[in-house]
């Protein structure tokens, strides 16, 4: 009862409602009516529609042009090729292709099963298929929205491989539509078949109708039979789920539903169908994928600066037939790699067998180029990390050549100044720098400083000439400095730098010396040229600058020179070259071993940076011994390894400390010190003509004796 009465009290106030609203929309609709008519508005709906769709035609029509499809084929057709210094092929970049071959040379088996399952309408429509079309927009209302395949043609899914992502967007679809229109434009139907049967992945890594052919049953393409040709065509819809090797049973059930459908489009008779049906497959692998890429971390640097510098899309730059022309030299990079297989032993490992990672780089302090670079010595994945350029570690000792002695020569100071050697605290926080030994000699000349590596010469010089300076010149030497660090002498002159460096930063720094004084900007890429032969990046003169005067390069390699001949590389000093550089190492944070071990080689041919460490130094995971003992000795049978392959050209300055005199000898004591000198080489001498005598003596007596 109570119910009802609710019931009713709800109808009579609807009722009330309705007879106040009722007049109010009846009048709004007559109104609206009116307008409508007025000014046209379903004619102004229509334009707009169609101005909307003409310019958003319009923008995928220039979109689509902009792709250049013009050299299509020819991209498809070549590998991107990486050229050395001396213009030989190097290698060839990862790429999405295979074997390219002509039409011709395809059976005519792949052709009717391809046309039969992915396009029975391929010969009739001009890039899309409108009844294709109807069917996929029928998919895409009743899934809500959702892009789920169907009504691609041929030529479509040639444009979705060639030039866009697999994402199914409605947007991806319009943009592949009308980059078939464009690609009809421009080919026959023959050569858009021959550049789709090339560019279709077949699974397990196989690109192209040739090389699926070889890699699932061991012959040519052309060479196929029936039964043979609906597998490799059944591939192309899911290949990892339908290729024979890894699934049988469903490549079988999937090759019987492409033999139906060659049924149904009259390229093979019902008997035939049935027979095909009941074939076995028989399974032979005969597929050999040669590996171009030869060098794998300096092919990673060439795509990083091509991507990074450049602008390319790295998909771009593996498939579409790019030829990079670089400064790799093959002998220099091979030479790098067999110095590393044959030292592998001086690469440190942790007690739980953890190994000690290593990069080394080569450049040419003339022209920047890198020719030759290694990014580590385990673990190597494609584009994985580059410690050879990516890299930055605290570069220690190295850095004193760079923020320091560089600095105070240009300040007035020489190799032979005195510096004070002495146990000194500095500033508020009274930071004191130590030397490795503990020994403190008061006074050194430069040139000792620099080859023996003391640090407390280091902190004190640069304090006397401002650690502005010193922060100052190693930007300009293309290292990164950061606020702290020019707040820190330590930072700047040990190396305790708080960004790093890296092992190519390194070397394009010191190539400096060698190099008169002036700095060519570091680079993989000398020039790109595209596949139709268009010249698109050119780097043949990289941009120069000058960072020192040639006086102050040559007083630098005079003091560098110091290090191999009596300082920290003294006892890894190659043979029979002269060559220059720096040590360097940096301890651990918890003071338990080493973290980084450096070391700069170079002569004015060539310059060799070189690091070794753990990537996280830990607890269990540091290094024993000093740049001199590892790293180093593996610089050394580097250069020695290397330089027999460059020019060989020779310092125009002596090392340092060859004339030097100490002050305050007097003309007695230097010619005591000559005239026992002289007296020792005497004595050497006559000793050695004694022995000549008596062996002389003997063979006389001999000869005598048998008379």
């Amino acid at each position: 009862m109570k119910t009802k009465k609710l019931q009713d009290i709800f109808e009579r106030k609807l009722k009330q409602l309705w007879n106040y609203l009722g007049p109010l929309l009846s009048r709004f609709f007559i109104v609206t009516k009116r307008k409508w008519k007025k000014y046209h508005v379903t004619k102004v709906l229509i334009l707009s529609v169609l101005t909307i769709a003409l310019g958003f035609s319009i923008y995928l029509a220039i979109l689509a042009r902009s792709a250049n499809v013009n050299t299509l084929r020819v991209g498809l057709e070549q590998s991107t090729t990486i050229i050395d210094e001396q213009g030989e092929i190097a290698g060839t970049l990862y790429a999405q292709k295979g074997t390219y071959i002509d039409i011709e040379e395809t059976s005519p088996h792949i052709i009717d099963a391809i046309i039969s399952t992915e396009d029975q309408r391929f010969e009739k429509h001009r890039g899309f298929d409108p009844i294709g079309l109807a069917r996929a927009a029928f998919g895409y209302v009743i899934n809500r929205g959702q892009i789920v395949g169907g009504g691609s043609t041929i030529t479509q899914q040639l444009a979705k491989n060639a030039y866009l992502s697999a994402d199914q967007t409605l947007m991806r679809k319009f943009r592949e539509l009308f980059l078939a229109i464009e690609i009809e434009k421009h080919y026959s139907k023959d050569v858009i078949l021959e550049m789709y049967l090339n560019h279709a992945y077949f699974g397990n890594g196989v690109w192209g109708v040739e090389d699926a052919s070889m890699k699932y049953f061991g012959k040519s393409a052309d060479e196929v039979t029936v039964p043979e040709a609906a597998t490799i065509a059944a591939m192309l819809k899911a290949p990892s789920h339908y290729n024979p090797i890894d699934n049988y049973e469903r490549s079988i059930e999937r090759r019987n539903i492409v033999l139906k459908l060659m049924t149904d489009t009259e390229v093979i008779t019902e008997e035939e169908k049935t027979t095909y049906q009941q074939t076995e497959l028989h399974l032979v692998d005969r597929y050999n994928s040669e590996n171009g890429y030869r060098y794998p971390y300096y092919f990673d640097a060439v795509i990083n600066e091509a991507v990074n510098k450049y602008g390319f899309e790295e998909e771009d730059l593996l498939n579409k037939g790019y030829t990079i022309y670089t400064s790799l030299n093959q002998t220099h990079q091979q030479q790098m790699d067999a110095a590393y297989a044959n030292n592998a032993h001086l690469i440190e490992k942790a007690a739980d067998g953890t190994s000690a990672q290593s990069a080394s780089v080569a450049l040419n302090p003339d022209t920047g180029g890198v020719t030759a670079v290694l990014g580590g010595v385990e673990g190597y994945t494609f584009r994985g990390f580059n410690r050879a350029t990516q890299m930055r570690r605290q570069p220690g000792s190295v850095i004193k050549p760079l923020g320091v002695y560089t600095p105070a020569l240009e300040a007035g100071y020489t190799p032979h100044s005195l510096l004070k050697d002495e146990l000194l605290s500095y500033g508020s926080t009274e930071y004191t720098p130590t030397n490795l030994s503990g020994e403190y000699k008061g006074e050194v000349p430069m040139f000792e400083a620099v080859a023996k590596s003391y640090n407390a010469p280091a902190v004190w010089l640069l304090n006397e000439i401002g650690i502005s300076k010193g922060a100052r010149k190693l930007e300009q030497f293309g290292l990164t400095v950061t606020d702290m660090d020019k707040q820190s002498l330590g930072n700047i002159s040990l190396g305790g730098m708080e960004r790093g460096v890296s092992p190519l930063e390194l070397a394009s720094a010191y190539s400096v010396f060698p190099n008169d004084g002036q700095k060519v900007d570091p680079h993989f890429i000398v020039k790109i040229v595209d596949a139709t032969g268009a010249i698109v990046v050119d780097n043949t003169s990289p941009k120069s600058r000058r960072v020192v005067s040639k006086e102050v390069a040559e007083e630098m390699n005079s003091m560098l020179l110091s290090v191999f001949e009596n300082g920290t590389g003294q006892q890894i000093k190659p043979a029979n070259f002269d060559v220059a550089g720096k040590t360097g190492t940096t301890q651990s944070t918890n003071g338990q071993g080493n973290s980084d071990q450096w070391i700069v080689g170079y002569t004015p041919d060539l310059v060799i940076a070189s690091w070794m460490g753990f990537d996280k130094t830990t607890d269990q995971h540091f290094l024993t011994n000093y740049s001199s003992q590892g790293v180093g000795r593996i610089l050394k049978a580097k250069l020695e390894m290397i330089l027999p392959y460059t020019e060989q050209t020779t310092f125009l300055v002596e090392e340092a400390g060859h004339d030097y005199v100490e002050e305050g000898s007097t003309f007695v004591d230097q010619l005591s010190e000559g005239m026992q000198e002289a007296g020792k080489a005497i004595k050497e001498g006559a000793s050695v003509i004694q022995e000549k005598a008596s062996q002389w003596f003997n063979q006389f007596r001999d000869q005598m004796n048998g008379e």
